[in-house]
């Protein structure tokens, strides 16, 4: 799961040009912009990443000019975002650890204290758009997509070593699912299983292309468990259209077959069975590393436009057969999320 808010070290710090009263301070990946004199190199503190939405407390009030939100799903909080100052982006927030009482034995990197400091992700607009009638929590076979971000672990680099690699154009849409198991048809959002009453539109996408049936003629096929595929959901409405699109495209980047993600060349091979489309796919090499030796040299290969003129939203990549990664305890993956389109659409 995604440390929203964890215990860093920050590994440097460097000046603003023209600032007076504030300084860039490096953690993991990331850099984000403190008042100056508030940290110094190996100190740590408490990190919460973009996209996350901070309770109503007083060690968050001087957010709530900037960043203060209230609706009905997630209540009133702080939500972050990728913002610019003096001409430096700041990317999520940093602040003393001895600022949170609850944090006085917390002093391992690393230490996600999300639910401690009762932080959640900010995830209100999918919900809204891509919604339906809800009947449940994921499906045991669907997991959450959320990508690891190489500014959070930039080792991952270095996991793909000698290792075959695929970098997969990141679709600026809404995450689904599809799966077949001894329960039935299962479609989902990023949280949560639906109902096919009408009321999702995407279940009424894949009603309209009798995705259901082919599912199940090949799932009987090939005498299957399970079957799960995942994709993003990309069509006017969703995320302002970024791809400017005229009706909806789904764009799968997951396929997993009796509980194991498959690897690239099977994953096209089914799509092409069941007449599905897969994230474009940008280039395939070999040791990852040797090409994108650091974060910025990928950031830099995350930049780019959509085919019909959209700010890209990044990249994908994961190892042509799926590897088991310790570091994040999953299958090996990243993400690399373009900064000009962070300060372009947030």
């Amino acid at each position: 799961m995604r440390k929203l808010a964890s215990i860093q070290r920050i590994w440097k710090i460097e000046p603003i040009e023209g600032a007076d009263k504030i300084e860039l301070a490096f953690v993991l990946g990331w850099q984000c912009v403190v008042n100056k004199g508030q940290f110094k190199p190996m100190d740590l503190a408490v990190y919460f990443e973009i996209d996350s939405f901070l309770p109503i407390r007083d060690e968050f009030e001087f957010l709530r000019f900037s960043s203060y939100r209230k609706n009905d799903i997630l209540g009133e909080g702080f939500r972050l975002k990728t913002m610019r100052f003096r001409g430096q982006i700041s990317q999520g927030l940093l602040l003393p650890l001895g600022q949170f009482n609850e944090l006085d034995a917390c002093d391992e990197i690393g230490t996600d204290v999300s639910e401690a400091l009762g932080v959640r992700k900010w995830e209100v607009e999918e919900k809204i758009t891509t919604g339906g009638t809800i009947i449940g929590e994921l499906p045991i076979d669907v997991p959450h997509t959320d990508e690891t971000r190489v500014q959070a672990e930039p080792e991952l680099i270095n996991d793909f070593k000698g290792l075959d690699y695929y970098i997969s154009t990141k679709m600026d849409g809404s995450s689904h699912s599809i799966s077949i198991d001894d329960d039935g048809f299962h479609v989902t959002g990023h949280n949560y299983e639906y109902k096919n009453d009408g009321k999702s539109s995407f279940y009424e996408f894949v009603n309209s292309l009798g995705i259901e049936a082919k599912l199940m003629d090949y799932y009987k096929a090939n005498n299957l468990n399970i079957i799960t595929i995942q994709g993003e959901l990309c069509a006017p409405g969703i995320q302002k259209n970024r791809l400017k699109l005229t009706k909806p495209e789904w764009y799968v980047f997951t396929i997993r077959v009796n509980g194991n993600r498959v690897g690239l060349k099977q994953m096209q091979e089914i799509c092409k069975t069941l007449d599905l489309s897969t994230v474009p796919i940008e280039e395939v090499g070999n040791d990852l590393p040797s090409k994108y030796p650091t974060v910025e040299a990928l950031l830099e290969r995350a930049d780019g436009e959509y085919p019909k003129g959209g700010k890209k939203e990044g990249i994908v990549i994961r190892p042509v057969e799926p590897v088991y990664c310790e570091r994040i305890s999953a299958s090996l993956s990243m993400k690399v999320v373009s900064n000009k389109y962070l300060i372009k659409n947030e």
